[in-house]
C-alpha cells in the first residue's frame, strides 16, 4: 500500500496541478517529464541525500501549511457571503433525498459516507497502522505520550486543512464547473480554480507549489515506512536498494496514469492494510486503555 500504491498519488496530484497551472498560460508539460524529475529526485533523496533534503522539507512544509491556511482563509473570506450557501450545498450534496434515490447517478448517502471514509483515511492515515512506523522511530519517555502527540496530526490535517479547502472550494463557485476541454474539474485542478477566483494565477501557483512540497515530504515518508516493511520481511537491510529503486519507478508511473486509476487501487490497498490492523487493534484495546489509564497522573502533572 505504500511502497506502491499511495504514492502513486502523491506523483499524479503533483502532475496534474503543474499541468494545470502551466495550461492555463499556453505551455504544455508532458506528464512524463514530471515524472521523470520526481523519481530522479526520489532515487537521488533514497540513495544517500536523505538527511540533507530532509533537513530543508522539515523547514518548508510547516511554513508552507501557514501559507497554504491563510490563503484558503482569504478565499473564504472573499466569498463570506457565500458561505453559508456553501455549507448548505456540502450537506444537501451528501444527504439531499432527491439524491439518495438517484442511486443510478452514483450519488447517494452510500457514496457519500464511502469516499469521505476513504479520502479521510488517506489523509491522516488514522487506523492504517502506518503512521506507527513512523512514531516508533521518536524518542520519546512513554509511548502513551507518543500517541497523544500524533493524535494531533488527525486534527490539524482532517479537521482544520481539510475543512478549510473544502469550505474554500465550494463558496467560491468553482465546483461543477469543467475545464477548456469539456472535463468537470476534480482533484488539484478544482482547488487550483478557487484559489485563481480570489488570488489570480499567485492563487493556482500558491496551490501547486503546496501540493509539491505536502506530496514530495509525504512519498519520502511512505519511502521509509514501506522500507522499514520490507526489511522486516527480509529479516535484512541487503535488499532495501532494490525498493528504493522499485518505488522511485512507481513515482514515474503515477504521473503518467489517470486520477481515477491511481485513486481505485490506493483505496483497495488501504483497505487492505486498513482491515487486519483495525482488528489488532480492537484485540490490544484493553492493553492501551491499561497504559492510558496508567499514564494520567502524567498529564496532571
Amino acid at each position: 500500500a505504500l511502497g506502491f500504491m499511495g504514492n502513486m498519488v502523491q506523483s499524479n496530484s503533483i502532475s496534474t496541478a503543474f499541468s494545470q497551472v502551466f495550461t492555463s498560460r499556453n505551455i504544455s508539460i508532458p506528464p512524463f517529464t514530471v515524472g521523470l524529475f520526481l523519481a530522479v529526485v526520489s532515487l537521488f533523496v533514497f540513495i544517500g541525500g536523505t538527511n540533507r533534503l530532509a533537513a530543508v522539507v522539515e523547514k518548508l512544509v510547516p511554513f508552507m501549511a501557514l501559507v497554504y491556511i491563510a490563503g484558503s482563509l482569504i478565499v473564504i473570506l472573499c466569498n463570506i457571503t457565500r458561505l453559508p450557501s456553501a455549507v448548505a450545498q456540502i450537506f444537501l450534496g451528501a444527504f439531499n433525498p432527491s439524491a439518495v434515490l438517484g442511486g443510478a447517478a452514483g450519488v447517494t448517502v452510500k457514496e457519500a459516507i464511502r469516499y469521505g471514509v476513504a479520502r479521510g483515511l488517506f489523509s491522516n492515515e488514522a487506523g492504517m497502522g502506518s503512521a506507527a512506523i513512523t512514531a516508533a522511530a521518536a524518542t520519546t519517555d512513554n509511548p502513551v505520550r507518543q500517541g497523544y502527540i500524533n493524535m494531533t496530526g488527525t486534527f490539524w490535517d482532517t479537521i482544520v486543512v481539510c475543512t478549510i479547502t473544502g469550505l474554500a472550494i465550494a463558496s467560491s463557485g468553482v465546483l461543477g464547473t469543467t475545464n477548456a476541454a469539456g472535463e468537470l474539474l476534480t482533484g488539484s485542478d478544482v482547488t487550483i480554480a478557487a484559489f485563481e477566483t480570489v488570488l489570480g494565477s499567485a492563487g493556482g501557483w500558491l496551490v501547486t507549489i503546496g501540493i509539491a512540497l505536502f506530496a514530495f515530504s509525504t512519498i519520502l515518508g511512505w519511502e521509509y515506512h514501506g522500507e522499514k516493511a520490507f526489511e522486516y520481511m527480509f529479516g535484512t537491510h541487503k535488499y532495501n536498494m532494490v525498493y528504493r529503486i522499485i518505488f522511485s519507478l512507481v513515482v514515474y508511473i503515477g504521473c503518467t496514469q489517470t486520477l481515477s486509476l491511481v485513486w481505485n487501487f490506493s483505496d483497495i490497498a488501504n483497505a487492505l492494510m486498513a482491515i487486519p490492523n483495525l482488528i489488532c487493534m480492537l484485540l490490544l484495546s484493553g492493553e492501551i486503555a491499561k497504559d492510558v489509564k496508567e499514564f494520567q497522573p502524567e498529564i496532571k502533572k
